[in-house]
């Protein structure tokens, strides 16, 4: 009986872990990572108040000199309004295309849906200098380097592929009865996709633009090929302010621009999650 008894004893066990512990050594390297992205942001806004005039870390003396002289240099100024106006006409152009492009192939099966939606991504996978090559040699045989709606055409066509990648993760949960069940109650097909698709893959159709528009308004390689003594966008403003003459001002619009690009960001997170809250 005792040996019974002795033989159904359990041992200790060992205190249980949480589900799925993040490793400490990943931990570190995740850490590391992040403080690599984020370290050249650190040197840049501290510079941008310097009041040294040239780049000098850390700055001795801090000043708004550079951030006056940005907001009150017209080339400046018009630099970055022509950086906003393509990457607005860019995002809306690249998200209608690329939401129609993903709810179409979202319906296709087999090798061509695979080989369109390859086509499409394309020019995310393409080294930026060729496709600005052939961006660059095309346009010019329809005049439209230097012309903003040569630089709205080839800034779209990079933002279609994240429109596309964006629209069709938000298809993967879209349940297709439901059009069936809009159209079994007279809905049209333009009035089914407003009122029942849109509003179930908007956060895609959101994110894919918001891509769009930061991948236009930083992009710096095509619109170098692109650029014109009338119109050139921020981008190729700050290149020309470091090569051709060491103007500390590229320091206070690069922080701008990071600025800028983290609340885009930021905000559709920020809705989403108060959202979620209520």
């Amino acid at each position: 009986m005792s040996t019974a008894v002795k033989g159904t004893t359990r041992r200790p066990t060992r205190r249980q872990r949480g589900v799925d512990p993040i490793p400490r050594w990943l931990i570190v390297i995740g850490a590391a990572v992040a403080l690599y992205f984020i370290l050249p942001t650190l040197i840049v806004i501290p510079l941008s108040f310097s009041s040294a005039s040239a780049f000098e870390f850390p700055p001795k003396d801090f000043s708004l000199r550079w951030y006056e002289n940005f907001f009150t240099d017209p080339i400046w100024l018009k630099s970055l309004g022509n950086s906003f106006l393509v990457a607005i006409l860019a995002a809306l152009i690249a998200t209608i295309v690329g939401t129609a492009a993903a709810v179409g192939l979202n319906r296709l099966t087999g090798r061509l849906a695979g080989f369109l939606r390859t086509l499409l991504m394309i020019s995310m996978v393409t080294p930026a200098i060729v496709v600005a090559v052939a961006v660059y040699i095309s346009f010019l045989q329809w005049h439209l380097t230097g012309s903003l709606l040569g630089y709205v055409l080839a800034h779209a066509a990079l933002g279609v592929p994240f429109v596309l990648v964006s629209v069709t993760t938000a298809l993967g949960g879209f349940d297709a009865t439901l059009l069936r069940a809009s159209s079994s109650l007279g809905a049209s097909p333009l009035h089914s996709f407003i009122r029942v698709t849109m509003p179930l893959i908007s956060r895609g159709v959101i994110t894919g633009a918001i891509f769009a528009f930061v991948t236009s308004f930083d992009e710096v390689v095509i619109a170098l090929f692109l650029r014109s003594p009338t119109f050139q966008t921020l981008p190729v403003q700050m290149y020309n302010s470091v090569t051709f003459e060491l103007d500390p001002t590229i320091s206070a619009s690069s922080s701008l621009v990071v600025v800028v690009v983290t609340i885009i960001f930021l905000v559709p997170l920020l809705i989403g999650s108060r959202k979620k809250t209520r």
